[in-house]
């Protein structure tokens, strides 16, 4: 991996692969530039790509206190080394710092692809907790990484209880243990998108063409948030990406990457 010094003098760790239009692969909750490393490679085939460990992540730095206008500003620093433009994508939680960059950066963002922002905006899930982030942190700082992973399953995302102990079971667990403070990181970004309530009509300014895509067989939750997301600004186009749920970003590359190319690309 090669470096660049963010904004603040921080570190961040990323790399640079394919050739073509510059797109940005900006990674989910808990996970490092390697969890996108299978979109990344797919997209190589038709884009300039690049991937890097957000803050707090991999080999990238993690000062302290987390404010995530820093992340905005390490975008900023990636879209320089990606020649001045480029196209960001992610999925899932990932999507709120992407949404945020596009809205800051004006036009040195030329396109957004999302996958499934988590957005809750009506009684179709469950909102998520009002003390969501503070428990994240009292857990985290008391050293209970684990308990914290197991929170955000059982309580954010509702996977059902008799399935967290066979998941513990899997190395996976360990590595969202040990990225386990980035949940709240993650909530701190996602505040006033998960809560049941009409998405904040303020907060995006954004005039480039944006997708929203939503797997076929994913909850129906998904789509109301992505509806609520085209309702609101004026260029997002609602795609749905067959036969797929909410894991496709990382285990249907091919797929993902053949839509990211279709509405990026034309």
């Amino acid at each position: 991996m090669q470096t660049i010094t963010s904004a603040d003098g921080t570190t961040i760790a990323y790399e640079k692969a394919g050739s073509g239009p510059a797109i940005i692969v900006i990674s989910n909750v808990a996970e490092d530039h390697t969890g996108v490393a299978g979109l990344a490679a797919a997209l190589a085939e038709h884009f300039t790509v690049v991937t890097f460990d957000r803050r707090g992540r991999g080999a990238s730095g993690d000062p302290q206190p987390y404010d995530p206008a820093r992340e905005i500003e390490d975008i900023a620093a990636l879209i320089g080394i990606a020649g001045g433009a480029a196209a960001l994508t992610s999925g899932s939680g990932g999507c709120g710092i992407t949404l945020d960059a596009a809205s800051a950066l004006g036009d040195r963002v030329t396109g957004l692809y999302l996958y499934e922002p988590p957005f809750i905006v009506d009684d179709s899930r469950p909102p998520a907790p009002a003390d969501y982030v503070d428990h994240v942190e009292e857990l985290v700082a008391a050293g209970k990484r684990s308990e914290a992973v197991e929170y955000v399953m059982t309580e954010m995302i509702r996977v059902p209880a008799e399935y967290v102990e066979p998941m513990k079971q899997d190395p996976s667990w360990d590595d969202m243990a040990r990225y386990a403070h980035t949940y709240a990181y993650e909530g701190r970004i996602l505040q006033g998108l998960m809560d049941g309530t009409p998405l904040p009509a303020d907060r995006w300014s954004i005039d480039v063409p944006i997708a929203v895509a939503v797997g076929g067989n994913s909850e129906e939750f998904f789509r109301v948030g992505a509806e609520a997301l085209a309702a609101l600004l004026p260029k997002v186009t609602v795609l749905t990406l067959p036969g797929q749920d909410h894991g496709a970003f990382w285990a249907a590359p091919r797929p993902v990457a053949e839509q990211v190319r279709e509405f990026l690309l034309g």
